[in-house]
């Protein structure tokens, strides 16, 4: 079982349009829903994969009881969310459907008391027990310590548990001290938690921090990843057009799943480079074209050895 950890879920709405304009009313072409969140949308590929996965973290008021009860209609997902008092968050994506640009807006997450936390580090350890492999994903809601990743990946450390962390600004920071296996930041992600704006330096220095490997999105030009076993570059062989919401989950999706099936690292870059590019072509975060994603697991380039410039 892999197990996933989203302590901000949220009920992700996606709005397609014509042409979005500002200052002006739009007659919205398709409305969807789906649970949300970075580690829920990594579940939801991770069972198309075909991993059992269980769901923890927080949810609470009607849009958490929401996000529960679809996903108890997910195959291969099991919901291990904790209630809250507080209301889970809506994120809207408005998609363009002229340019196939994408406006995101995020509301706040419900604020976490302390008794919650407690009770959700108790339930996490409890999981562990079970679990192959976990990924911590995401931003932290209001009242969760900043620190919070990093006692999570210190607590899955000392349960034998391979983790993944995909988060930002400090609770990164904080979080690679704590020495995951593996962090997947974007570039800009990276440069914050670095300093230097050239990819392959910045993921070294990532490796001194505390990282044991580093996978980096670059957008368009696919990942850069550093471990003690190399470095590689893997790209998709063109830009994929569409809705971007996602596709750095689905490449967790990617990464994780080849971890739990002990893929060399190329296999695991082309997996992430491909299922992150098939989210892309998908019309929702947490979805990927599967066809888009067989076609491009043939395709995407892996060169490894790659140096700094």
């Amino acid at each position: 079982m892999i197990l996933t950890v989203t302590l901000n879920t949220a009920l992700d709405i996606t709005y397609r349009v014509q042409a979005l304009r500002p200052h002006a009313s739009h007659r919205v072409s398709e409305v969807t829903e789906r649970p949300g969140g970075k580690g829920l949308n990594v579940a939801r590929v991770l069972a198309a994969l075909g991993h059992e996965v269980t769901v923890t973290g927080f949810a609470g008021g009607a849009t958490g009881r929401v996000i529960q009860d679809r996903l108890t209609s997910t195959p291969g997902v099991i919901d291990a969310l904790l209630p809250v008092s507080g209301a889970t968050r809506r994120t809207i994506a408005v998609v363009d459907e002229r340019t196939g640009d994408t406006t995101q807006l995020n509301e706040p997450g419900p604020a976490i008391t302390p008794p919650e936390w407690s009770a959700f580090q108790e339930a996490y350890e409890d999981l562990l027990a079970s679990a192959d492999a976990v990924a911590l994903c995401g931003s932290l809601p209001p009242g969760v310590p900043v620190g919070a990743y990093a006692g999570l990946v210190r607590t899955a450390r000392a349960a034998g548990v391979p983790v993944v962390l995909d988060t930002s600004g400090e609770p990164l920071r904080r979080g690679v001290a704590a020495r995951p296996d593996l962090i997947k930041p974007n570039a800009d992600e990276l440069a914050e938690l670095t300093g230097s704006h050239e990819p392959l330096r910045a993921t070294q220095d990532a490796l001194r921090r505390g990282a044991r490997a580093v996978v980096a999105s670059l957008g368009t030009d696919g990942l850069l990843a550093a471990a003690p076993e190399g470095r590689w570059r893997a790209a998709p062989p063109a830009r994929v057009h569409g809705n971007p919401t996602g596709a750095g989950d689905s490449a967790v999706a990617g990464l994780l799943s080849g971890l739990v099936e002990h893929l060399p690292w190329p296999d695991r870059l082309t997996r992430a480079v491909a299922l992150s590019a098939a989210t892309v072509a998908a019309p929702v975060a947490g979805e990927f074209d599967r066809r888009v994603y067989e076609e491009l697991l043939e395709r995407v380039a892996v060169t490894s050895g790659v140096n700094a410039a």
